[in-house]
C-alpha cells in the first residue's frame, strides 16, 4: 500500500543506487540498436550545483531516459574539466593560511598537493548531479587531464604546430596582474566604473603653440604613445597626416596617422596610440608599422620603459602623476567624469591589462572556415536557429587564439628549448631530446616550457577524446559524431565553436548534429542571478526542501526555446501540488482495486469512458514524443501537467466513481483501464520526474524491473472517435454549467434545470447516453432535450450557453435571488470600470512613463489587462440574467 505522502528524501538515495547498480546507464548494452550520444558539458572540479546547471543537466537527462526508453543504446559521457586557474587558485588560498605560497613548494611538490586536493574534494559536483537524477555512464567518466585525454592534447598540439597551425608570437593578452597569467575573454568582466576623461596637448613639432588635444581614461599608458591617429577625412586634422608632435613627457617625436580607426565624432576626433597597451591600438599599429613599447610589468607597475621618477609606480598611482606634470607643464586641458568599461578579471577581481607578451597561438581564422560551412550547409542545427547568427558572428572575426596560460595547474605545453633558444616541440620529454641530439650531433640540455595550455584547449577535443582518439577505439567509432549537445549561449564561441574546429579538422565529420542552447535562469524579475545582488537561488536547498522530481519538472515547464527562464520558489511549490495530485490518484486506484492486467489490451472496450481516455493517452503519448524530439521541452511538460491534473484526475477518474460502484464487466474494464492509463503515464512521466514514478511503478507493477529500463509505449490506432468525442462533450456540458454556477454565485448544492433547444440527433444521443453523468457531476436535475429553436420568453432569468448547435438553457429563478444578484454584479462592473479609469489615465502621462521603472509600468498593464477580463465576465454574466 503506498504511503499517504511522498517523501523524496526517503528513497532518492537508494533509487539511484539501484539505478546504477542494474547497469542500465551504462552504454553498449543494445549492440544493435542506433546510438545515441549527448557529451556531457564538463563543469569544474572546483564547481558546486548552480541553478545553470541544474538546468541544463535535467533537459540532458530528460533526452537521455527518454532516448533510453525508445531502445537507442544511449551514452551520456560524463566527466569534469581541470580547470586551471579555479583550481590552482582554490590550491594557493590553502597555502596562504599555511602562509606558504606555490613558489615556496616549487612547481612538483605543488602539483602534488593539487592532485591531492582533487581526489578529496573534487568529485562534489558529481555526487550533487546524482542528487538531481543525472542518469549518465559513470562507468566512463573522465577528467580532462587523465592520460588519454592528456595524450590526445598532446597530439593535437604538435600536429597543429607541424601544420604551421600553432605558432608563437608577440601579440596582446588580457593580462592578469594579480594571478600573474592571461586570461581568456569569458574570463573578463567588462563592469561600469565611474572614472575620468583627461584631456592633453600634444605639441606640434616645429609649431610648439599649436597641439593636438587628445583624451584618455588611462594616462598611466601615455609613456607607451607611438603616434596620434585622425580620421583621413576629418578637415580639422587631415592636411596634419605625416607630421610630428612632441611626446609631452618624453619629448620624443610620434608621428600623425590617418586611419579609420579614429572617430571625428567621439571626443577630440584625435587619438593616442598605444599597440602595447589597447588592442584596437595594436591593430593601428601593425597597419602604420610603427613601434610597441610595453611600459608595464606583469604586477601592473610602471616598468623600465619609462623615466625613472616613474618606474616601479603602481599604475594608479602613477595615472594621478602623470596628469601632476602634465598640469605642471602647462599640457593638462581639463578632466570630466566618465562612465568607462573597465575589464576586471572573473577570478581576481583586479583590472585586467592589454599587455604585449610572446604567447602560443593557434591560426583560427584557418580552422574557422570548415566549421562555418557545415553550420552554412546543415550538417549542424542550432536550436534555437537563430544563435547560428552568434556563431556565424564570432567564426567571421575571428582573430588567433593565445592559447598559453602562466599557470602550474593544467597541460604543460609540450615545447622544449635547447641552449640557444631553439624550439623541439614533441609528444614527450624522451622525444624531444631525440629531435635535439639529431639537431645538435649530441646531448644537449632542453627546459621544457613553463607555460600551460589554456583550459579551452582540452575542453575543445572533448567529443571525441573521451571516446580514446586519436586510437580509433570501437568506442570512438559507434559513438562519434554525437547526436546533440545542450549548453549556454555565453560560450558559442569559447567551446561549441572550437569543438566544431577541432572535430572536423581530426576527425573529418562535425562533431554533434545538433546544438540546443539553453536559456539563463533569471530570478522571478527578470533579473540576472548574482551574489551582490543577493538574488542567487541554491538548487541544493530546492532540492532539500522539494524533491529532485519537483524541481526538475519546474524547469523542464520554463524551457522555452529562446527565452530566458524567470524562476520562482513560488513556481516550484506550484509543480510539488501537481506531484501530489499524481501521488493521490495512484493511491485512489490502489484503493479502487486498480491493479494492472498484463493480459489488457485497449482494444474492443465497451465503456465509452474507457474508450475515450485510451484514446487521449495514445495522443498524449504523441505529444509528449514530439515535443521532446523537437526541444519542446516545455510544451511536454505542459502536455503532462494538463492531462495529469485535468483529463486523468478532474475527469477520467471522477467518472470512473460510480463504475467503481458497481460490479460485473464494466468495474473490471474500468480498474483494469485505470491501471494502463497510470502505466502509461509513469513512462511518459519518467524523463522528467524519475524518482516518484519509479516508486509508484513498483507499486503497479511489483514483479517488474526497473521504470528506467522501459520502453516508450508503442502508438495504436483505435476505432473509439466516436467515444472520444462524446466525452469530450460531455466535459463541455459539464464545464458550462460549472462555469455559470461560478459566475452566478450558485450555491454548490442547489440542483439545476438545464434544457437543450435546438438539439441535432447527435445531441439528443449524448444526453441521453451521458446523462447518468451529467446529472451527477454537473449536479442536476433530469434534462430535457427539444428540437425547437428557443423562445425569448424562456429565456428570461435564465443563463445561456451554446455548445455545438444545441442552445443550454439553466433557469436560475428560485437558485439564486435574481435582482439581488444583479445589483452585486453592477457594483463589481463599476468598480472594475473605475479601475480601468484610473490605470488608463496613468499609462496615458507621459510624465509617468518617463519616470516609473519598467517593472511598475508591466504591473499596471497586467492589472489593466485583468480588470478589462472581469468586466467582459461581468457583462456576459449581466446579460444572462437578462436574458440576453
Amino acid at each position: 500500500m503506498l504511503d499517504k505522502t511522498f517523501s523524496p528524501a526517503s528513497v532518492e538515495e537508494t533509487l539511484y543506487s539501484a539505478w546504477e547498480e542494474s547497469g542500465l546507464m551504462a552504454a553498449g548494452s543494445k549492440p544493435h540498436a542506433v546510438p545515441y550520444t549527448i557529451m556531457m558539458p564538463p563543469p569544474n572540479i572546483t564547481g558546486s550545483l548552480h541553478m545553470g546547471h541544474a538546468f541544463t543537466f535535467t533537459l540532458q537527462d530528460i533526452l537521455i531516459r527518454f532516448y533510453r526508453m525508445q531502445e537507442r543504446d544511449v551514452l551520456w559521457q560524463p566527466g569534469t574539466d581541470h580547470a586551471s586557474i579555479s583550481t590552482q587558485m582554490v590550491v594557493e588560498r590553502q597555502l596562504n593560511q599555511e602562509n606558504l605560497t606555490r613558489h615556496d613548494l616549487g612547481r612538483e611538490k605543488f602539483l602534488e598537493r593539487v592532485w591531492k586536493w582533487k581526489g578529496e574534494s573534487g568529485g562534489a559536483i558529481n555526487y550533487q548531479l546524482r542528487r538531481l537524477g543525472a542518469s549518465p555512464d559513470w562507468s566512463r567518466e573522465r577528467f580532462t587531464m587523465d592520460e588519454g585525454l592528456s595524450a590526445a592534447v598532446r597530439h593535437v598540439f604538435v600536429e597543429l604546430h607541424t601544420q604551421g597551425l600553432i605558432y608563437r608570437d608577440k601579440r596582446l593578452v588580457n593580462w592578469d596582474p594579480k594571478l600573474h597569467t592571461a586570461v581568456s575573454d569569458i574570463e573578463v568582466e567588462s563592469l561600469p566604473v565611474q572614472g575620468m576623461m583627461y584631456y592633453f596637448n600634444y605639441p606640434l613639432e616645429g609649431q610648439p603653440e599649436k597641439h593636438i588635444t587628445i583624451a584618455t581614461s588611462r594616462p598611466e599608458t601615455v609613456f607607451g604613445d607611438v603616434a596620434v591617429a585622425v580620421h583621413p577625412e576629418d578637415e580639422r586634422y587631415h592636411h596634419l597626416i605625416g607630421k610630428f608632435l612632441r611626446h609631452p613627457l618624453t619629448d620624443q617625436l610620434i608621428p600623425i596617422v590617418g586611419d579609420l580607426h579614429a572617430d571625428p565624432e567621439k571626443f577630440t576626433g584625435a587619438v593616442k596610440i598605444t599597440p602595447a597597451h589597447d588592442f584596437n591600438d595594436f591593430e593601428v599599429g601593425r597597419r602604420h608599422h610603427l613601434p610597441m613599447i610595453n611600459v608595464l610589468d606583469k604586477n601592473g607597475c610602471l616598468n623600465e620603459n619609462v623615466p625613472p621618477e616613474y618606474h616601479g609606480l603602481d599604475r594608479f598611482i602613477a595615472r594621478e602623476k602623470v596628469v601632476e606634470d602634465m598640469t605642471a607643464k602647462g599640457l593638462f586641458e581639463k578632466a570630466e567624469p566618465a562612465l568607462i568599461s573597465v575589464p576586471h578579471g572573473e577570478k581576481s577581481g583586479v583590472v585586467i591589462e592589454p599587455w604585449l607578451m610572446d604567447q602560443w597561438y593557434v591560426d583560427a581564422a584557418t580552422l574557422a572556415q570548415p566549421a562555418l560551412k557545415a553550420v552554412e550547409d546543415g550538417k549542424t542545427k542550432f536550436v534555437p536557429q537563430h544563435w547560428e547568427n552568434t556563431y556565424f558572428e564570432w567564426l567571421r572575426n575571428i582573430q588567433p587564439w593565445c592559447i598559453s596560460r602562466q599557470l602550474w595547474w593544467g597541460h604543460r605545453i609540450p615545447v622544449w628549448y635547447g641552449p640557444d633558444g631553439k624550439t623541439f616541440v614533441a609528444l614527450n620529454e624522451e622525444d624531444a631530446h631525440q629531435d635535439a641530439k639529431a639537431f645538435y650531433q649530441k646531448d644537449v640540455t632542453l627546459t621544457q616550457d613553463q607555460d600551460v595550455l589554456d583550459t579551452w584547449f582540452s575542453s575543445a577535443l572533448w567529443p571525441f577524446s573521451t571516446l580514446g582518439w586519436p586510437e580509433l577505439t570501437p568506442e570512438y567509432k559507434r559513438y562519434y559524431p554525437t547526436d546533440t549537445l545542450i549548453t549556454g549561449h555565453d560560450i558559442i564561441f569559447f567551446w561549441v565553436a572550437r569543438m566544431m574546429m577541432m572535430g572536423i579538422h581530426f576527425t573529418g565529420e562535425v562533431p554533434f548534429e545538433t546544438v540546443y542552447i539553453n536559456a539563463l535562469v533569471r530570478d522571478e524579475k527578470g533579473q540576472k542571478m548574482s551574489k551582490s545582488k543577493g538574488n542567487v537561488v541554491d538548487p541544493l536547498i530546492l532540492l532539500n526542501t522539494y524533491g529532485a522530481d519537483t524541481l526538475r519538472f519546474t524547469l523542464a515547464s520554463l524551457a522555452a526555446p529562446g527565452r530566458d527562464v524567470k524562476f520562482s520558489q513560488t513556481q516550484v511549490e506550484g509543480y510539488r501540488n501537481f506531484a501530489t495530485k499524481l501521488w493521490n490518484a495512484a493511491r485512489f486506484a490502489e484503493m479502487n482495486g486498480c491493479v494492472f492486467n498484463p493480459d489488457y489490451t485497449p482494444i474492443n472496450l465497451s465503456v465509452p469512458i474507457n474508450q475515450w481516455i485510451v484514446q487521449q493517452t495514445l495522443h498524449l503519448s504523441r505529444e509528449v514524443k514530439n515535443a521532446i524530439e523537437a526541444y519542446k521541452f516545455n510544451e511536454a511538460a505542459h502536455s503532462l501537467y494538463h492531462f495529469i491534473w485535468g483529463t486523468f484526475c478532474d475527469w477520467y477518474l471522477e467518472f470512473c466513481k460510480p463504475k467503481f460502484f458497481g460490479r460485473g464487466k464494466e468495474k473490471t474494464e474500468t480498474q483494469e483501464t485505470v491501471a494502463w492509463v497510470l502505466d502509461h503515464l509513469l513512462r511518459f512521466l519518467h524523463p522528467f520526474m524519475p524518482y516518484m514514478t519509479e516508486v509508484l511503478w513498483k507499486n503497479l507493477h511489483p514483479d517488474a524491473g526497473l521504470l528506467m529500463g522501459e520502453e516508450w509505449p508503442q502508438d495504436k490506432h483505435l476505432p473509439y472517435a466516436e467515444a472520444s468525442d462524446d466525452i469530450d462533450w460531455l466535459i463541455k456540458v459539464i464545464s458550462a454549467v460549472r462555469s455559470v454556477r461560478a459566475e452566478m454565485n450558485v450555491s454548490p448544492a442547489t440542483h439545476l434545470n438545464l434544457s437543450f433547444y435546438d438539439a441535432g440527433p447527435t445531441t439528443h444521443r449524448r444526453a441521453c447516453t451521458c446523462e447518468d453523468l451529467l446529472l451527477k457531476l454537473a449536479r442536476l436535475n433530469p434534462i430535457k432535450v427539444f428540437s425547437e429553436t428557443l423562445i425569448s420568453e424562456d429565456a428570461k432569468g435564465a443563463a445561456q450557453v451554446v455548445i455545438d448547435e444545441a442552445t443550454l438553457l439553466i433557469p436560475l429563478a428560485g437558485a439564486i435571488d435574481i435582482e439581488a444578484e444583479k445589483d452585486r454584479l453592477n457594483k463589481e462592473l463599476k468598480k472594475e470600470r473605475a479601475e480601468i479609469e484610473g490605470i488608463e489615465k496613468k499609462l496615458g502621462n507621459a510624465d509617468f512613463l518617463s519616470r516609473a521603472p519598467q517593472e511598475i509600468v508591466g504591473t499596471q498593464q497586467r492589472r489593466l489587462d485583468t480588470a478589462r477580463l472581469a468586466v467582459q465576465k461581468l457583462e456576459q454574466a449581466l446579460g444572462r440574467l437578462s436574458g440576453q
